[in-house]
């Protein structure tokens, strides 16, 4: 997908709206959620003591995703009686942001943010930038892009087996803060 520019709007407390021109996909949870809301779309939460190498000023909490949180259709009750995915979200104690957020099935990664932050006008600590890992497991869609990516790409190292990675990366900037957005805008 061609590099794309986005406008988003937030204001106090959860009021958000995103414009874009033309076709473009951001994950909206994980991303553009406040992190009350994000927790409030997962069941016993712990702390999660299993991450060996995380950095001192770091926790992880983990915890349940609920289904009707996500804006997904199943195919069928099975479906939506095995798809149980967790979430693991690493805090940043010393600045309380959320760096990383990974939802998996079991041990197979769904999708991973990571966030950097930054200063922005010396007073606000906000992201400068968010990699979005995501993977999709899809015979149908690997055998094709098996057969037809070469002739676009000529690069197929993002498919391994029926598992196809993505990648979006967002950069941050021109941050217009405490400038008195409109509710009209929302």
């Amino acid at each position: 997908m061609p590099k794309k520019k986005y406008h988003i709007f937030f204001k106090q407390p959860n009021k958000i709206k995103i414009k874009s021109r033309g076709f473009g996909v951001l994950p909206r949870t994980g991303m553009f959620t406040s992190p009350i809301e994000n927790f409030d779309n997962l069941t016993d939460l712990k702390l999660n003591n299993k991450y060996q190498q995380i950095h001192k000023d770091r926790i992880v909490i983990s915890g349940n995703l609920i289904l009707d949180s996500l804006e997904l259709e199943m195919p069928n009750d099975y479906a939506k009686l095995t798809f149980k995915p967790t979430v693991d979200v690493v805090i940043d104690t010393l600045n309380w942001v959320i760096k990383r957020v990974t939802t998996k099935i079991d041990t197979v990664k769904i999708m991973e943010i990571e966030n950097e932050f930054d200063f922005v006008d010396k007073d606000f600590y906000l992201p400068i930038e968010s990699k979005v890992e995501y993977y999709v497991k899809d015979a149908r869609l690997t055998k094709w892009m098996k057969k037809d990516i070469g002739l676009f790409i000529g690069d197929q190292k993002n498919i391994k087996g029926d598992m196809v990675k993505g990648q979006i990366k967002v950069l941050y900037n021109n941050y217009k803060i405490n400038r008195g957005l409109e509710d009209s805008i929302f």
